[in-house]
């Protein structure tokens, strides 16, 4: 079924922190993910229905919780170069600034999020096997599962996992325990590896799928997580053979056309592989979180995160991607079935005068048919990317050049889908401009790359720039020892009594 339609399949089963946190009791994420009992295991996971609504449970905080994959995930990647804070936030400041606590909303909500859609995954995981059911329809819900806590792991280790300490996981083995910390990040990754080569081993190819469970999980895209939890764990000899079987499964390519991946009617398209799953009932809300603050009047956008002129500026002439990914003085665009300039009647409450463009298209139909009503939570029919088929491509690119070999062919594909020229030779240098180009304001997340590849430093000395050249941001003190991580929400070490540690400088 078709995921907007999979919402109506959250179950008590699967809502096992969400009351505790409407209690008022002094309960901390990782503390209330542990079981309640007799509702899970004495009325549930007996039967085949029941295995299908945990499954579909799977994907509503993706989805629907605006703190994910709506905009409060989102913090952490408005944290680089290429995005500012478009609103005053003393909360989403501190975090863009490096300055944050771990107490903040927007911190902790997102925390939240992900620790309840892992301990989702692993009451699928612990409980469909022993259900009484056609074994096909097992293997694709079984799949699904240990695909989404991978997913969700990989997020949580990048954000907060180290050398020296790793990210907390739930122990499978023993769910009532209280979630630890694994020695390394190095251990988080080995954790999400095997997960994904399992769901690999049972999901389906997307082709296989009927349409209306298009939005599931789906065999091209574990492997494509593969081949970025090997790179973020710097295998790269693994990281290019993943990402070439994604590559070789002949499943995917990129559209001709770079605007048009950002369009409903390519929300699966052959360069789909991974996204949030949208309609205007509900859903991601980044569309309407990157709109101009109040729309113009015509809709209540957001105006949270407002481009650079550094992003702009990165940019090569003639390449069709800028005009895509960025709306600039002078431009025109559709709009509620209008034609209008940016911006429009000349007057913009950006902070920097751009507006990313890469989800207006949902906004230019008239009538607004492809938006929420809703002002305050403005969905859409786009389905929002997390990981497409173009980096997948660049992962490869960047596992060849980290191991000595060439990446031009790769790279080259991306160029000439923009207009641009094919390089030779190419180093980390054309790596890294292609990845903040193509990528932009997307969940590839621009400061987790500055991090990985040790220039978030420098890049952050820097102050960041509106399009009339003037300061818009001041350069920010940021620590590696420190930076490359977030803070451990204090509220949930005090609640494990010693059991978490906070990163270190934190």
């Amino acid at each position: 079924m078709k995921i907007k339609n999979i919402y109506k399949g959250i179950i008590l089963a699967t809502t096992l922190i969400s009351g505790m946190w409407m209690s008022g009791c002094k309960k901390g994420t990782l503390d209330g993910i542990k079981p309640t009992g007799t509702p899970t295991t004495t009325n549930f996971w007996k039967t085949a229905d029941d295995a299908q609504q945990a499954a579909n449970g799977l994907y509503d905080l993706q989805s629907n919780d605006e703190d994910l994959y709506g905009r409060g995930f989102f913090w952490f990647i408005n944290a680089s170069d290429d995005m500012v804070v478009g609103r005053t936030s003393a909360d989403r400041e501190n975090i863009k600034n490096f300055v944050c606590t771990g107490n903040e909303q927007s911190i902790y909500a997102p925390w939240s999020a992900h620790f309840e859609v892992m301990k989702r995954a692993n009451d699928v995981i612990a409980n469909v096997p022993g259900i009484s059911m056609d074994q096909a329809t097992k293997n694709f819900i079984l799949g699904q599962a240990y695909f989404i806590h991978a997913t969700m792991h990989l997020e949580i280790a990048d954000l907060y996992g180290s050398a020296t300490q790793g990210a907390p996981v739930q122990n499978r083995a023993n769910p009532l325990a209280f979630p630890l910390q694994l020695p390394s990040v190095k251990d988080n990754y080995a954790y999400i590896i095997a997960d994904l080569k399992k769901a690999a081993a049972l999901l389906p190819y997307l082709n296989q799928l009927a349409t209306t469970d298009y939005g599931r999980a789906h065999k091209t895209a574990a492997w494509a997580y593969l081949a970025k939890a090997y790179l973020h764990a710097k295998d790269y000899s693994n990281a290019e053979k993943y990402a070439d079987s994604v590559i070789l499964s002949g499943k995917h390519a990129l559209l001709p056309n770079y605007a048009d991946v950002f369009k409903i009617a390519n929300n699966y398209s052959s360069e789909y592989i991974w996204s949030v799953a949208s309609s205007q009932y509900g859903e991601s809300i980044l569309p309407g979180a990157m709109l101009e603050n109040k729309g113009w009047g015509l809709y209540n956008g957001f105006g949270y995160y407002q481009p650079t002129k550094e992003l702009v500026d990165e940019f090569e002439p003639g390449d069709k991607r800028l005009a895509a990914t960025i709306l600039k003085k002078g431009d025109t665009f559709q709009y509620f079935g209008q034609t209008y300039t940016y911006p429009i009647g000349g007057v913009s409450n950006s902070l920097t005068g751009y507006q990313f463009n890469k989800y207006m298209e949902p906004f230019s139909y008239a009538g607004g048919i492809h938006v929420s009503t809703n002002g305050n939570e403005p969905s859409t029919d786009l389905n929002v990317p997390l990981l497409r088929y173009a980096e997948v491509i660049l992962i490869k690119a960047e596992a060849e050049i980290m191991q000595g070999k060439s990446g031009d062919a790769e790279i080259n594909m991306i160029r000439q889908r923009a207009g641009l020229t094919p390089v030779s030779g190419a180093t980390m240098v054309n790596l890294k401009h292609e990845r903040r180009v193509e990528l932009a304001g997307e969940w590839s997340d621009r400061n987790f790359d500055l991090v990985r590849w040790g220039d978030a430093q420098a890049a952050y000395a820097k102050p960041l720039h509106g399009s009339d050249g003037s300061v818009v941001w001041p350069a920010r003190n940021f620590v590696p020892a420190r930076d490359n991580v977030w803070p451990i929400p204090p509220n949930d070490i005090q609640i494990s009594q010693g059991q978490l540690k906070q990163n270190a400088g934190w």
